[in-house]
C-alpha cells in the first residue's frame, strides 16, 4: 500500500460542519461564483459556479456527495436539451462530411492514447494510470477498467475530472472572447409561460428515457436515450420540447456539483505530486484539439468557437450546456460531440487496454534481473 493510501489525509476545515451547514455553504458559494461569472459574461456560468463551489466544499473536508437520482435526472434533462436543437440539418451535415468528422474524432482518440502511453513510458505516473486517465471521455468505464488492470483508480478519476474542468473553463473563455462583436448570446427568460402539454411530454421523455437508459446499463444512458428518442421525434415533427430556463439552471447546478464534489480531499492530496504533469498533459490535449478546430474552420468555414466546442475533449453534457448558452451552431457542435462519445465508448476502452498491456509488458521486462 502506498503512503497516501495508508495514511488518512488530515480532516479539512468543513469536517466538523453538519451536512445541512455544508449544503448551505455549497449553495452560497455556488451562487456567488455563478453570479460573478455571469456578470463577467462567461458562458455556462450556472454550470461553472456550482462546479467551483463543489470543489471548494469537497476539498475543504465536506462530506457531501450528489445523490444518484438527481444526477440521472439532470442528465436526462440535458439529453432533452440537446434533442431540442437537433434538426434534419444535423444529419445532412454529418452525411456530407462524415469522412472528415470520423477522421477528426479518431485523431482525438489516438492523440490521447499516445499522450497517455508517453506519460506511462516516461514514468510520469505510476504503472498504466496515465493511459486510462488520458482517455477523452467515458470516465466511469475508464475508472472501472483501470482498477481491473491494477492502475490507480483514484488518480484516474482525478485526471478525468480535472480535464472536464479545464475543458469547460477553456471553452467558456473562448466563447467569451472569440464571439464576434455585435453577436449576442441568447436572451434568458427565467420564468416563461409554459405550454402544459409539451412540458408534460418533455418531462415524460426525460423520466422514461432516463429510466430505460439506466435499466439497460447503457453508458450515459440517462442522457443518451432521451437524446436519441427526443431527436427522432423532434426531427419528425412529433414532439415539441419545452424546457424552461429555471429547470435547465437546476440541472446545470446538479451536474456542476456532481463534478466538483468528485474532487475529494483524499484524491486531491493523493494526486498533488503528479499535478504539474497531469495539467501539462491536459493542456497539450486541449491545444491539439484546438488545432483540429482550426482544420474545421479552414475546410468547412465554421466559426472558431463552434469548431472548438465541437472538438473539445471534455464531457458531452458540459459542452452542450456551454453551446446552448453561446451564439454558436449547436447542432454542428453536438453532431461531432455525439460521434466522439460513441467512438470513445467503442474504441476507447480497447485502445486503452491495448496500451495498458503494452506499458505493463514493458515494465515487467525492465523489472526482470539482467542475465
Amino acid at each position: 500500500m502506498s503512503e497516501p493510501e495508508a495514511l488518512d489525509p488530515p480532516r479539512g476545515w468543513l469536517a466538523a460542519l453538519p451536512p445541512f451547514g455544508q449544503a448551505a455553504l455549497l449553495l452560497a458559494i455556488s451562487m456567488l461564483f455563478g453570479v460573478l461569472l455571469e456578470l463577467a459574461g462567461i458562458p455556462a456560468a450556472l454550470l461553472l459556479g456550482p462546479l467551483i463551489g463543489g470543489i471548494i466544499v469537497s476539498v475543504g473536508g465536506g462530506s457531501l456527495r450528489m445523490p444518484r437520482l438527481p444526477y440521472l435526472a439532470a442528465q436526462a434533462i440535458v439529453g432533452c436539451l440537446i434533442a431540442s436543437v437537433i434538426t434534419s440539418d444535423i444529419v445532412r451535415t454529418f452525411l456530407a462530411d462524415w469522412p472528415l468528422f470520423l477522421s477528426l474524432v479518431g485523431a482525438v482518440i489516438v492523440a490521447s492514447g499516445i499522450l497517455g502511453w508517453a506519460m506511462s513510458r516516461w514514468s510520469v505516473l505510476p504503472g498504466t494510470t496515465a493511459v486510462w486517465g488520458s482517455s477523452p471521455g467515458a470516465a466511469s468505464a475508464m475508472m472501472l477498467m483501470a482498477d481491473a488492470f491494477g492502475a490507480d483508480a483514484q488518480l484516474v478519476a482525478f485526471m478525468q475530472y480535472l480535464r472536464v474542468v479545464f475543458v469547460a473553463l477553456a471553452a467558456s473563455l473562448m466563447a467569451r472572447f472569440l464571439i464576434p462583436a455585435g453577436v449576442a448570446a441568447p436572451t434568458i427568460v427565467w420564468f416563461p409561460a409554459i405550454d402544459p402539454l409539451p412540458f408534460a411530454e418533455t418531462l415524460l421523455l426525460a423520466a422514461l428515457g432516463g429510466f430505460i437508459g439506466v435499466r439497460l446499463r447503457i453508458p450515459a444512458g440517462a442522457m443518451l436515450v432521451p437524446l436519441a428518442v427526443g431527436s427522432a421525434l423532434h426531427v419528425a415533427g412529433l414532439l415539441d420540447l419545452e424546457l424552461p430556463e429555471w429547470l435547465l439552471a437546476v440541472s446545470y447546478a446538479v451536474l456542476g456539483w456532481n463534478i466538483g464534489l468528485g474532487f475529494t480531499r483524499r484524491i486531491v492530496l493523493h494526486a498533488l505530486r503528479a499535478l504539474p504533469q497531469v495539467v501539462a498533459s491536459i493542456i497539450v490535449l486541449i491545444a491539439f484539439c484546438g488545432g483540429l478546430a482550426a482544420v474545421l474552420v479552414a475546410l468547412l468555414h465554421v466559426d472558431p468557437v463552434t469548431a472548438y466546442l465541437a472538438t473539445s475533449p471534455g464531457g458531452m453534457d458540459s459542452v452542450a450546456i456551454i453551446a446552448a448558452s453561446t451564439p454558436v451552431d449547436v447542432p454542428f457542435v453536438m453532431a461531432l460531440q455525439t460521434v466522439r462519445f460513441l467512438l470513445v465508448l467503442l474504441l476507447g476502452p480497447w485502445l486503452a487496454r491495448w496500451l495498458a498491456r503494452a506499458a505493463g509488458a514493458r515494465e515487467r521486462r525492465e523489472a526482470e534481473p539482467q542475465r
